[in-house]
Formats: structure tokens, sequence, C-alpha cells
């Protein structure tokens, strides 16, 4: 048994997790059975107040209980994904900021994405994804950018088991017909610079390395198929990611709670470091029938050279 003197702002959960209590209720249940009338806690502590507090053998008999309320099945739920047959849409929403010597820069669209299950193979399942009706596009590069982008539909994803990115690649028919694309594209934008815009793409849509690259770098796929199904244990689960380039691997932390009346998981993630150079939040709901992705909102921001970058992803199931 220890001895502490109650402090300004002491609570049960903080003298619990200085002594690796995990539940803190059993430092009042301890204490009251070991003081006297006077010292009894009923409900707040009282400064000033002696504190009996269990020793190491004591804390791990109430843990070995496993009754913290961060290990009930609620806050670590068991995420299974199972895609097979669906064929989900979706509208998503980015906004991407530059602040920086009083100058910002803003870029705010949205486009529908269409998510199709084709079929699963060993240890891994192949979907279809394309992007299609982008909005909000003020610029003709942004306009070029977007017919770009949708003249490779589908593209072919391929995951592990719990939905995680491995591959992205052009169907063998799109490679097949991208003389035609190609001119397509040219006819629509004949300009100069378009045409340095479009033998660019060109490169890097047929250099299937480069393609994979850029792709895993993009927003929506790198969390859209992130390691958010992940084990949880103590109602925590973590995951890594690349938030900007390879020098900007992350952990993620993230928090569960199953809530069985909407069959719905919801998921809330942060940096597992404070970091004062980048900020990241995520909240995803999913369904705790299949695993799929209802709705997610991500946020992140950093700094380089003086200037504040910002990127918001909003994607919701329609």
């Amino acid at each position: 048994m220890m001895l502490h003197f109650i402090r300004h702002g002491d609570t049960l959960q903080s003298i619990a997790n200085q002594i690796n209590l995990e539940n803190p209720l059993y430092i009042k249940e301890f204490h009251n059975q070991k003081c006297s009338a006077e010292d009894y806690i009923s409900e707040e502590l009282v400064v000033g107040k002696r504190l009996f507090l269990p020793d190491n053998l004591t804390v791990q008999r109430y843990n070995s209980r496993n009754d913290a309320s961060f290990k009930s099945p609620e806050k670590n739920p068991k995420i299974n994904f199972m895609p097979e047959n669906l064929d989900l849409q979706y509208a998503v929403n980015v906004k991407a900021t530059s602040l920086g010597d009083g100058k910002k820069s803003e870029n705010d669209f949205s486009y529908d994405l269409s998510l199709k299950w084709i079929k699963t193979g060993y240890n891994h399942h192949i979907f279809h994804l394309s992007k299609n009706n982008f909005s909000n596009i003020k610029e003709k590069l942004g306009d070029l950018a977007s017919s770009c982008m949708q003249s490779l539909n589908p593209v072919e994803i391929q995951t592990n088991l719990k939905g995680e990115i491995i591959a992205v690649s052009l169907l063998k028919e799109t490679i097949e017909n991208f003389t035609k694309i190609k001119e397509k594209l040219s006819d629509q934008f004949p300009d100069k610079y378009a045409g340095i815009y479009i033998d660019e793409f060109e490169y890097a849509a047929l250099n299937q390395e480069l393609f994979q690259k850029k792709m895993k770098q993009d927003w929506l796929l790198k969390t859209f198929f992130a390691p958010v199904r992940n084990e949880f244990k103590n109602g925590k689960s973590s995951w890594k990611i690349f938030l900007e380039n390879e020098n900007s691997l992350v952990d993620i932390q993230q928090s569960g709670l199953l809530k069985e009346e909407t069959d719905e998981v919801i998921l809330t993630q942060s940096l597992w470091d404070d970091r004062v150079d980048i900020n990241f939040t995520g909240n995803y709901t999913l369904s705790a029938q299949n695993g799929s992705i209802k709705s997610m909102e991500i946020r992140n921001s950093y700094s380089q050279y003086h200037i504040l970058y910002s990127t918001e992803l909003n994607v919701v199931q329609v």
C-alpha cells in the first residue's frame, strides 16, 4: 500500500495513470477499504486529504479483471472487410489552401467517386475506381487535369484482405487505346501548353512505376485505402502514412466505437506524437457489417519555407 496526498488538479484518472492502473474506479474502492471514516471518498477528491493507493501487485490483480472502459468490446471493434459484390458511389470534396507572406491561395473542387468490387483472389481484392463529374474547376489547366484523369477510368486497385492498397494500374484496354485517348485530349485542348501537359501525362500514365507512385500520393487513395481496419487493443489502433512525401512518414493513432443501434463503427484519428510542424485528424464511419467506408473527413496541415499548406478531404457515400 502507498500513501498519496491529494493535490490541486488530481483526478482518479490522472492518479491511475501514474500507477499504471487501468480502471481508475479501483482507487476509490481500495482507499475506502483502508481509510478512516473522515477520509472516506464519496464523490470528489479533496485537496490535502490522504489517499491510500494499491501497491504494484494489487494493481496487477485489478488490471487482470480487464474491466477498464477502454477494454470494452464497443471500444475495440473487430472490423472485417467483406467487399464482395459492393458497387459504391461517393461524393468527394477537396479543399487545398496555402498561406504565406499575407497571400492565400485556395483550390476547392468536388467530384463523384465510383468503387466497384471485381473479384477476390489469393490474399487480395480487386476493385475498379473511377472519378467523374468534376466541378468548381475554374481554370483551364484544372479542366485539362480532370479530363486527363477521367480518360483513364476505371483504374484497377488491388488491396490486401483488410482493404489496404497494394497496387494501382491501368486496365489493359486503356493502355491499348491510349493513342486514341491522347488524340481526343489534344483535339479538346489544342494549344501548345496543353500539348506539353498531355505529353507529360502520357509519360506518367504509361510508365507503370511512375503512375503507381503518383496515384498512391493521391489524398483520396492513400486515406480511403489506409490500414483503418487494423486490430484494436486497449481501445487503440495504429498505422503509418506518408502525409506528403517520403520524408513525412508518421504514426497515426485511432480510437474506435461500435454503435450497435446504427450498425456502424466510428473511428477518430490523430497523430501519435505531438508535432509542431504537422497536424492531422481523421474521422471515419464504417459499416459494421462489411467494413466498407460510409463517410470520412480528413484534415491535414504542414509548414514549409514559412508557408502553411492545408488539405481538407470530405467523402460521403450516396
